[in-house]
C-alpha cells in the first residue's frame, strides 16, 4: 500500500473512532445542511472522515484499499490526491444541492471521495476484476462500480440510513471528470469504458426531477 493511501485510511479510522465515542464531536463535524448554509463549510470536509459505524468505515476503507493503489500507480501521488479531494468536494456540493431545502438532512462518510477513486481506477484499468470470499466468481470492476452507483441512487431516493448516498453520486461525477481532465488519453485508450461509466451519470441528470419526488 502506498504511503498516501495508508495516511488517508489511518486519518479516516482515527477520526471515525473519535466520532464513535464522542457524540458532540460527531455532531459538530457531520454534514448537515442547516449549519453549512449558515457558514460552517468545514463540515463538508470533516464529515468525509466520519462514519456511522464500524461496518460503514470498513466497507469504505476496503473499497479504497482495493482501488487506490491502482490510481496512484497510473497517475502518481499528487494527481491521486487531487482526484481524492475533487471527488470529496463534488460529493459535498452535489449533496448540498440535492438536499438544499432540507435543513435537517445530515450524513457522514468518505464515500464521495472513495467513489471518485473507484471510478478513476476503472477508467484507468478497464480490465480489472474483483473477487470476494462470498462470491467465488471474479466481478468486472465496472460492474461493481456501476452497481455501487445504482445502489447509491436508490439509497438517496429512499433515504436509506445516515449515509451520504448523494455524496457517492457527486463523488463519482467528480472522479469521472477530474480523471478525464488529468489523463485525457484515457478517453482515447479506454473510450468504451468511459462511455459505459458515463451512462448512469447521464441518466441521473435526465431523471433528476423524478428522483427528487
Amino acid at each position: 500500500m502506498s504511503q498516501v493511501v495508508l495516511i488517508i485510511i489511518v486519518a479516516n479510522v482515527l477520526f471515525s473512532m473519535k466520532g464513535f465515542s464522542d457524540q458532540r464531536f460527531f455532531n459538530k463535524n457531520k454534514f448537515q445542511i442547516g449549519p453549512i448554509k449558515k457558514g460552517e463549510y468545514l463540515r463538508m470536509f470533516t464529515s468525509a472522515f466520519l462514519h456511522v459505524d464500524q461496518t460503514h468505515l470498513i466497507f469504505n476503507m476496503l473499497t479504497l484499499y482495493f482501488f487506490a493503489d491502482n490510481v496512484v500507480d497510473a497517475v502518481g501521488i499528487w494527481k491521486f490526491v487531487v482526484i481524492y479531494l475533487v471527488s470529496l468536494i463534488f460529493g459535498g456540493l452535489f449533496t448540498l444541492n440535492y438536499h438544499k431545502n432540507n435543513l435537517y438532512y445530515s450524513a457522514v462518510g468518505a464515500s464521495g471521495a472513495v467513489m471518485g477513486v473507484l471510478y478513476a481506477a476503472i477508467m484507468l484499468y478497464p480490465e480489472m476484476s474483483l473477487a470476494f470470499i462470498f462470491i467465488p466468481i471474479p466481478i468486472p470492476g465496472y460492474i461493481f462500480g456501476i452497481g455501487y452507483l445504482l445502489y447509491s441512487i436508490y439509497g438517496m431516493k429512499k433515504s436509506v440510513g445516515n449515509i451520504g448516498h448523494s455524496a457517492h453520486i457527486g463523488g463519482a461525477i467528480g472522479g469521472f471528470a477530474i480523471t478525464l481532465l488529468l489523463q485525457p488519453e484515457v478517453f482515447t485508450d479506454n473510450r468504451r469504458m468511459v462511455i459505459i461509466l458515463a451512462v448512469p451519470i447521464i441518466l441521473l441528470f435526465v431523471f433528476e426531477k423524478q428522483l427528487k419526488k
